[in-house]
């Protein structure tokens, strides 16, 4: 099937290629010349401009954005009045929901499909395919089944859960589901994300405990400041914890590929000491949050995880600042220096 694709970063190039390997026609597109030139050696089908592309796709045509979602709209005013009546535009970037709400009903009036797809895989996605999670207009899903069969992980991929009918007509177990009309896929794909979140942050709590289990062997603090720990001897344990990762690999109930992601890095350098802990949120998150104040969903798990991320960047400084001139203020408690 013949597709074009804008966007070739780490997963729109893996995504090529999958498909290419899959037997189909991919024809990509990217801004920037280097990357272009990069991908043409994996002996990808390029073109130099969005003019080329469009003209390279037998019509109707079917293109796939993968680019940030800040620059779709901007990459919209050149790329749709190259479009036809029938044409399908997938946004298989992490887009908010609303604005496919928005754009599906300005392409719509134009007679052209367009789909949002919510996709989650990463850099290991071209091995393992890619969850896929569809929405917006029943037929142009359809009609790009093939597209999503190729790049999604397959039927193999997890054994079915017990209970669900071996002939169900549902595609979620191949790895791909039409969610819903215009906007649906984002939507799940931003509760997906959220969901990341939360889990993410447990995982890295967890072991932060674990990291801290020595603290009984270290010398003890006498400073009026800071309440000392009772009970040293509850707390003498140097736990090695690529071990108990790779531990918790096999068998356990917080098994998971995510698990299977800290153990490598554990593995590869034990004191993380190549990473300076600032973690970055890219929206989904926070829009997750909106969802579950609009919806009055209690999320405190996910609200907790994404406002730990904004203190990993040094986003509650002043307010610890606050603190500080409070406690010096009311009781002339000075700031101990940080070990």
């Amino acid at each position: 099937m013949n597709i074009g694709m804008i966007g070739m970063g780490r997963m729109g190039a893996a995504m090529a290629r999958r498909l290419q390997r899959c037997g189909h026609a991919p024809v990509v597109y990217d801004a920037f010349p280097e990357t272009r030139d990069k991908v043409a050696k994996d002996g990808l089908r390029v073109v130099d401009s969005l003019e080329n592309l469009i003209a390279a796709l037998p019509a109707p045509r079917s293109v796939w954005m993968m680019i940030p979602a800040g620059a779709v709209d901007d990459l919209l005013k050149d790329l749709v009045p190259r479009l036809a009546r029938g044409d399908i535009l997938i946004d298989g970037g992490n887009s908010h929901y609303t604005a496919d709400l928005r754009r599906s009903q300005e392409l719509t009036a134009r007679g052209i499909h367009y789909l949002d797809v919510g996709t989650s895989g990463g850099v290991f996605g071209e091995k393992r395919g890619y969850c896929l999670m569809v929405g917006g207009p029943q037929e142009a899903f359809t009609r790009l089944v093939p597209i999503f069969r190729a790049l999604a992980p397959g039927r193999d991929a997890a054994p079915p859960t017990p209970g669900r009918e071996a002939n169900s007509s549902s595609t979620a177990d191949e790895g791909f589901l039409y969610c819903g009309p215009s906007g649906a896929g984002h939507f799940v794909k931003m509760v997906h994300n959220g969901i990341e979140y939360g889990i993410m942050a447990a995982y890295a709590e967890g072991f932060n405990i674990l990291r801290h289990a020595d603290r009984g062997l270290q010398p003890a603090q006498t400073s009026a400041e800071e309440t000392p720990l009772e009970t040293p001897g509850n707390y003498r344990y140097r736990l090695p914890l690529a071990d108990v990762a790779e531990l918790w690999r096999r068998g356990s109930v917080v098994s998971s590929w995510l698990l299977d992601l800290t153990a490598d890095a554990l593995a590869r350098d034990p004191d993380l000491a190549h990473l300076s802990g600032r973690v970055s949120d890219s929206g989904e998150g926070r829009w997750t949050l909106q969802a579950a104040i609009d919806t009055a969903s209690p999320a405190p798990t996910l609200a907790a995880a994404l406002f730990a991320r904004f203190s990993s960047r040094g986003e509650n400084l002043f307010a610890d600042k606050i603190l500080s001139a409070m406690r010096e203020e009311f009781g002339g408690h000075h700031e101990e220096s940080t070990r």
